[in-house]
């Protein structure tokens, strides 16, 4: 006995494809931008913090982890309006398992805010030196 999906041949990946893929990606963070309130939220949150942690004195690996912590937010926050949209788009009344499942989406959007706290925290904590050095860089522009 054969499986369906046995003689279908693999995709093939070309220039065309990628590109296509590209296309697709960048109209489905236009289409987030346009009719997501809570994705424009989470961007204009990660704008605003994104050149805070490129001039914190901090190292470059720290600044990478701040600035990745900004990212997954919105990454989670895509996955989780693309989870909304589905089950609004099959399911349109009210279901205890439907609220469960947006619920589950909404909270792993909530757990990458908190990620991004703890990471932002731990980098900024006082006992790593990082007030120390802001402090040296405030009074050597505005000596006292």
């Amino acid at each position: 006995m054969t499986q369906p999906n046995e003689n279908l041949e693999p995709k093939r990946r070309s220039f065309r494809n990628f590109f296509s893929s590209v296309r697709y990606s960048i109209d489905g963070f236009f289409a987030a931008l346009k009719h997501e309130p809570s994705f424009r939220e989470d961007l204009l949150f990660a704008l605003l913090l994104t050149p805070l942690a490129i001039i914190l004195p901090v190292n470059a690996v720290s600044t990478a982890l701040m600035i990745a912590s900004l990212i997954l937010i919105l990454i989670v926050e895509l996955l989780n309006s693309a989870i909304e949209w589905t089950i609004d788009y099959v399911r349109p009344e009210l279901h205890p398992l439907a609220k469960r499942v947006k619920d589950m989406a909404s909270a792993a959007v909530f757990l990458s805010y908190i990620n991004c706290v703890v990471i932002w925290v731990i980098m900024l904590w006082p006992s790593n030196a990082v007030w120390h050095r802001i402090e040296q860089l405030i009074t050597g522009w505005f000596p006292v």
